[in-house]
């Protein structure tokens, strides 16, 4: 007998609850899914964990029994209802009712290790589809105290997420993932691990948090506007996309730049390393 799917039919008829796509809820009801974060999470007693968006607690439920503490961010009010009740006896849990996009975690984390035994931070969230770059970007480049991110989302964002840049899935948050991360593949999950099914495949990713950033890099903002700008115009030649987004003055200060720096003239923006991309920030830079 599958137990979480037990468990949550219960609890949705409890509450009478029902999946908001608004939110793109989907239920996760497979324990070797669950098993899978949580072994992969490599959670202790000295670690706290920040869930990010627990709905109904079916993780919440296993991380409460390896982490000192769990803080738990849930935006929806009948999750907060029902996460309230069912860990009303745990000691070393605390929900947040807010959304994770406004909320202050490099000052939730300051507290927790001023106060509290608390040596590591670890996040873990099966995170809805719709939100996943906007959450994963702010928990990277709000420049927390974590070790560790371990997420289940769509698949198709999670290849890009964990791929090396110049590789066939790259997209602009791929560089900047591994810039700040190592990442690693846990589990490609089936539809039918949720109820509701979603339409995608999903996939559980962990990244560890580099201690010291890949290399230095003079013009970091630079660098990542100039990603950003030219993966916009991802069919185009990163020539012309550096044109279109003036970032360059014309066409033959973009060539002079790309021969300089041995790079076709004709290359598009995903077959640059991340250490091409410096170097062609700092060319630019230096104009």
């Amino acid at each position: 007998m599958n137990n979480i799917l037990e468990e949550t039919k219960f609890i949705m008829k409890k509450y009478n609850i029902k999946a908001n796509k608004n939110l793109g809820q989907n239920f996760l009801i497979s324990q070797d899914v669950v098993d899978a974060i949580i072994d992969s999470s490599n959670i202790n007693k000295e670690d706290l964990v920040i869930e990010i968006g627990p709905g109904l607690g079916t993780l919440t439920k296993f991380l409460l029994e390896k982490a000192g503490k769990v803080i738990c961010i849930e935006l929806d009010n009948k999750m907060i209802e029902i996460l309230n009740d069912r860990f009303e006896f745990y000691n070393n849990i605390e929900i947040i009712n807010k959304d994770i996009l406004k909320t202050d975690l490099n000052n939730i984390i300051r507290k927790e290790k001023l106060n509290s035994n608390i040596k590591n931070v670890k996040i873990v969230a099966n995170l809805p589809y719709y939100i996943t770059t906007p959450i994963i970007m702010k928990l990277i480049e709000d420049k927390l105290e974590i070790e560790s991110i371990t997420v289940m989302i769509q698949k198709e964002v999670a290849d890009r997420l964990i791929e090396i840049p110049g590789g066939k899935n790259t997209g602009a948050i791929t560089y900047s993932i591994y810039y700040y991360c190592t990442s690693e593949k846990v589990l490609e999950v089936e539809n039918d691990s949720f109820i509701p099914e979603p339409e995608v495949t999903s996939e559980v990713i962990k990244l560890n948090i580099r201690k010291n950033p890949l290399f230095d890099i003079e013009n970091k903002d630079l660098m990542f506007d100039i990603i950003k700008k030219s993966f916009m115009q991802r069919r185009k030649t990163l020539l012309n996309a550096l044109l279109n987004s003036n970032i360059i003055n014309n066409k033959q200060e973009g060539i002079s730049i790309l021969e300089k720096l041995n790079l076709d003239v004709n290359i598009r923006a995903e077959k640059l390393t991340l250490q091409d991309f410096a170097k062609l920030a700092k060319e630019i830079n230096n104009k």
